[in-house]
């Protein structure tokens, strides 16, 4: 496998992610950090990332012997990383060589951002970067996280964990819902359900991980919310609120609640407050500059409500959302 033909031309300015591939890593993590990060995308008309992997070694054999990852960098291309990806790898017990602890040292350091996908938090801990952070890492593996590392704070049901410079992802799915992320983040909204669309992939699933740890299963399911999500997904600029979606779904508001606490482990208001402010980001993002057109059209109200939501839910104000990913800025 060779990279020169990808990354040989490295655009100037472009923000450049490194992964770093360890004996028995992953291949799923490295896989999901290729579609997000490595994939030439002609439908978006620019080059979002410059993609590489690097190893410690010319010769990776990859988890349980699967296949040999070679031609890729030394672990030096780690040290012109933007975004670091660490090694994650089911042998959590096993410490991680010196020279890759060095080199995500060293990239903290200098003020990269740090991501593990599954049990790369486990990478990040032992190096000692997430002393006192928040972090989180697979269900499966809470308890041995805690007890190994104490002074991290790990959020166990929760899909992802974005604690600024360093970013956890819990499983291996997962690690699309924080790559996206991270596409939105770097990109804006509208790029990132750009990239989702390509992937077949929602571009922000709601909940964590305890929808996932081992449960019976009921004996009769609830029935899907998708119907009444995409009913409502087409009526963000009208005044809906959880009455009218369990009049959709013809259920009780508190039959309502209780689904999507189940199925997407967030509440009928919640889910809509999120909906409109990933309308308004588009908005935005496609051109409109009057903030009380952009609350109205995604049913925020007020251009006040939508500066409140905003900087509650992103950090910022709609206007610097505009400088950042508005038309033109790329």
């Amino acid at each position: 496998m060779t990279q020169e033909s990808s990354h040989a031309r490295r655009s100037s300015g472009v923000h450049r992610v490194v992964v770093i591939v360890d004996a028995n890593s992953n291949p799923f993590e490295l896989g999901c950090a290729t579609e997000v990060f490595g994939l030439r995308r002609p439908e978006i008309g620019r080059e979002l990332y410059d993609f590489r992997l690097c190893s410690p070694e010319p010769h990776t054999l990859m988890r349980d012997g699967f296949f040999t990852l070679t031609g890729v960098a030394g672990l030096e291309a780690a040290d012109g990383a933007d975004t670091l990806i660490v090694p994650n790898r089911p042998d959590v017990e096993v410490p991680r060589r010196p020279a890759v602890l060095d080199a995500v040292r060293r990239a903290h350091a200098r003020g990269a951002r740090l991501v593990g996908f599954c049990s790369g938090a486990f990478t990040l801990a032992e190096a000692g970067v997430l002393d006192g952070r928040r972090a989180t890492a697979h269900w499966q593996w809470a308890d041995s996280f805690r007890a190994r590392f104490p002074s991290v704070r790990l959020e166990s049901d929760v899909l992802f964990v974005d604690d600024g410079d360093i970013l956890t992802a819990a499983g291996s799915a997962a690690a699309l819902d924080l790559g996206l992320h991270l596409v939105r983040r770097d990109h804006g909204a509208e790029i990132a359900n750009s990239v989702s669309r390509r992937l077949v992939f929602a571009a922000h699933r709601d909940g964590g991980q305890r929808q996932f740890v081992e449960r019976p299963m009921p004996d009769v399911p609830d029935e899907s919310l998708a119907p009444v999500l995409a009913w409502a997904q087409e009526r963000l600029d009208a005044p809906l609120g959880v009455l009218d979606l369990a009049t959709r779904a013809a259920v009780s508001p508190a039959t309502l609640h209780r689904r999507f606490r189940a199925q997407l482990g967030t509440t009928p208001l919640a889910w809509l407050t999120r909906e409109r402010l990933a309308l308004a980001c588009r908005l935005i993002e496609r051109g409109e500059s009057r903030f009380e057109t952009v609350a109205r059209r995604s049913g925020l109200g007020t251009a006040a409500n939508l500066r409140a939501l905003m900087r509650r839910e992103t950090g910022i104000t709609p206007s610097a959302y505009k400088g950042r990913f508005g038309p033109g800025v790329h």
